[in-house]
C-alpha cells in the first residue's frame, strides 16, 4: 500500500473484529499507519500491507494522530494513563482519539489530562458493528474540542459515514449509552416477537418479511432477526462488550437519578447469557433463552 506523505502518520491501537478494518481503510487512504495490539499476531495483516507494529503505546509518540479501539474501560484507563500510555509519551499538539465504548468520566478525565499538556482528547465511540466497519459506514459519535473535532473529520469520514459532534469530553460517549439504552430493549422485543410468531404457529421468517417495513422495522429486526431464526450467532458485536455497555449505562443513570427498567431488565436476561457460556455470542445470541432451535 502506498503512503501519503502529505498526510499525518496516524497510531491505531486495538485490531480486534472492528478496528483491524478501520485501521484498514485509513491505510487505504494512504495515512502511514502505525499499529499495536495487545495480541500481536492481530497487526501482521496491516503490516503485510505496510503499516509499522509497535510493542507499546509508548512507540506512537511519532504520530499526530493516535486512535485507540480497545475493550473495557480499564485498558481505556491503561492505554492512556498508564506508565507506558499515550498520555506520557504523546507530545504537545497530538491529537488522541478514543472509539471505544467507555465510561463517560474516564473521557473527561483523559481530556482533562491531555490539556494540560497541550495534547486534544476525543472521545468518539462508535455504532455499527463489524459491518458497519467493514463497510466504512459506521456513526461516529464525538465528544470533546470543536477545533480537535474538526481537525480529526478527515479520519472520521474514512470510517464512518455518519459523524456528529455532540459537546464537550464525555458527550460521546452519553450518546453512544443511549443507543445502547434503544438496542436493549429492541433486540429483546425482536426475541419476543419471533418466539411469539412460533408459539403461534406462524413461520416467523414470512412474520419478519410481513412486519419488517413497516413501524417495528430495525436493525435488530430486519438484520439479526433471520440470524436468530437460522442459530446464527456468530459475532457482529460480543455478548460481554454489550454487558459492559449497558453496566456503563446503567451506572450513569444511577448517578443522574434515572430509573430504566427495560435496559435493567436486558442486563439481567445477558447476564444469564453469559452465565450459560455464551459471552462469546454476538447479541442475537439471546434469542437462545427464548427457545432458540440452535
Amino acid at each position: 500500500m502506498t503512503q501519503d506523505p502529505r498526510l499525518p502518520p496516524v497510531g491505531f491501537i486495538g485490531l480486534g473484529i472492528m478496528g483491524q478494518h478501520m485501521a484498514g481503510h485509513l491505510l487505504d487512504a494512504g495515512y502511514p499507519l502505525h499499529v499495536y495490539n495487545r495480541t500481536a499476531s492481530r497487526t501482521a495483516a496491516l503490516v503485510e500491507r505496510g503499516a509499522t507494529a509497535h510493542d507499546t503505546p509508548a512507540g506512537f509518540a511519532c504520530c499526530e494522530v493516535v486512535i485507540t479501539m480497545v475493550g473495557y474501560p480499564s485498558d481505556v484507563e491503561q492505554v492512556y494513563l498508564g506508565a507506558e500510555g499515550l498520555l506520557a509519551h504523546a507530545k504537545a499538539g497530538t491529537t488522541l482519539i478514543d472509539m471505544t465504548t467507555s465510561s463517560p468520566e474516564l473521557a473527561a478525565r483523559i481530556a482533562a489530562l491531555g490539556a494540560e499538556n497541550g495534547i486534544g482528547c476525543l472521545d468518539a465511540p462508535v455504532s455499527g458493528g463489524d459491518v458497519g466497519a467493514r463497510d466504512a459506514k459506521l456513526a461516529i459519535m464525538v465528544g470533546g474540542d470543536v477545533a480537535d473535532f474538526n481537525r480529526a473529520m478527515p479520519l472520521f469520514q474514512k470510517m464512518g459515514a455518519k459523524i456528529a459532534h455532540m459537546g464537550p469530553a464525555g458527550a460521546g460517549q452519553h450518546t453512544k449509552m443511549a443507543n445502547q439504552i434503544a438496542i436493549a430493549s429492541t433486540v429483546m422485543g425482536t426475541c419476543e416477537s419471533l418466539a411469539y410468531a412460533r408459539a403461534a404457529g406462524l413461520d416467523a421468517a414470512q412474520v419478519l418479511e410481513a412486519i419488517g417495513t413497516g413501524a417495528a422495522g430495525s436493525f435488530q429486526l430486519n438484520v439479526l432477526g433471520p440470524k436468530m431464526l437460522k442459530g446464527d450467532f456468530a459475532p457482529g458485536f460480543f455478548v460481554h462488550h454489550f454487558v459492559k455497555d449497558m453496566s456503563i449505562a446503567l451506572a450513569e443513570a444511577e448517578r443522574l437519578k434515572l430509573d430504566l427498567p427495560g435496559l435493567a431488565l436486558a442486563r439481567k436476561l445477558f447476564d444469564r447469557l453469559v452465565e450459560q457460556g455464551h459471552d462469546q455470542d454476538g447479541t442475537q445470541g439471546l434469542f437462545r433463552l427464548y427457545g432458540a432451535s440452535t
